[in-house]
């Protein structure tokens, strides 16, 4: 399912996707698009016909420049996004997911799961709870795990169900995007290799989370999290460079409509620069990776309502566009 031209809108001058000419056969493009909607074919305009947004991450500071020239001549074959269908931004080689990460939707996840003997009142509870949160902010390390690639899909792709999924949900992240290698970097340069941002909706089976069979081996992310295109990715990647603050933007996801999630990125308890630098310390980051860097309150598991075939999730984060996707059954187009 594709987006019109009027949900295209990020902050900054130009933007990054991947784009196929609807219609044409033809195989998918870089492309640099503009707020006006109007997209570029990279391959063409840099002369390099194997080019993909992989690739021009690979020489990102040299090539951001020329990005920019491009971005401000307003000179080649442009397109109009209506004649387009788009891609998830770029294919990475690592996904890293970060989890619990958001301090109100783990407060709600603790006082969802509180025991029913608890002598506290859910007053005294909560402010417990966020006091644990505050100390884990200042104290701890942030919860990370990896997810496939090949969990990824478009933007407006319509997400598929499979029929083992008991219980899917959304979970709407800003996803930061790798332009250096990374290793060992401290929290204080780690936003240094951030190449930019896009929008990451993580969906989860809750059903699969624990395993039943083995419940001291604990979460199974693989089984809850990587069925094929359970991470809607985009729309676009906007360059690190046009967003002020990774820190102050407004995450909000609606289902048919009704806004379920809508919260700052201030809400993180750990936030990208400390997690860029903690997944450094163990793997080597590389251009094109991904860091998921959690979800806030409001997810389904939070409403009582979690996805159906026929819903349909619109998620966007400030300055970083809109996605939208639909909900199908499994062998159902």
């Amino acid at each position: 399912m594709d987006s019109a031209a009027s949900s295209a809108l990020f902050t900054g001058p130009f933007a990054l996707g991947t784009f196929s000419v609807r219609g044409s056969g033809a195989p998918a493009h870089p492309g640099l698009v503009t707020p006006e909607g109007e997209v570029l074919d990279l391959r063409a305009a840099l002369d390099d016909p194997r080019l993909t947004v992989r690739t021009l991450l690979e020489d990102w500071d040299a090539v951001l420049p020329r990005l920019r020239d491009l971005a401000a001549s307003r000179t080649g074959d442009r397109r109009p996004l209506d004649a387009l269908t788009v891609h998830a931004p770029l294919e990475p080689r690592q996904v890293f997911q970060s989890g619990a990460n958001y301090r109100q939707h783990v407060i709600d996840l603790e006082m969802a799961h509180r025991s029913p003997d608890d002598p506290r009142t859910a007053d005294e509870a909560r402010a417990e709870i966020a006091e644990i949160m505050d100390r884990r902010a200042a104290e701890d390390l942030p919860y990370v795990f990896t997810g496939l690639p090949s969990a990824l899909t478009g933007p407006y792709d319509d997400v598929v169900l499979p029929d083992w999924c008991e219980k899917p949900d959304w979970e709407l992240e800003l996803a930061a995007v790798i332009g250096r290698p990374a290793h060992r970097v401290a929290a204080e340069d780690a936003l240094s290799y951030v190449a930019g941002y896009t929008i990451a909706n993580d969906l989860t089976d809750r059903a699969a989370v624990f395993r039943r069979d083995m419940p001291a081996i604990g979460t199974d992310w693989l089984r809850a999290k990587n069925a094929p295109g359970f991470t809607p990715l985009g729309p676009y990647l906007v360059p690190a460079a046009s967003l002020a603050d990774p820190s102050g933007l407004r995450i909000t996801l609606k289902l048919n409509g009704e806004t379920m999630q809508d919260e700052s990125t201030k809400d993180m308890l750990f936030g990208v620069a400390r997690l860029v630098s903690y997944v450094s310390r163990t793997a080597r980051l590389l251009p094109g990776d991904l860091v998921l860097t959690g979800s806030p309150a409001g997810n389904g598991l939070h409403w009582g309502r979690l996805l159906r075939p026929g819903d349909v999730m619109e998620g966007s984060i400030t300055g970083l566009g809109t996605q939208r996707t639909r909900c199908v059954a499994e062998g159902v187009s």
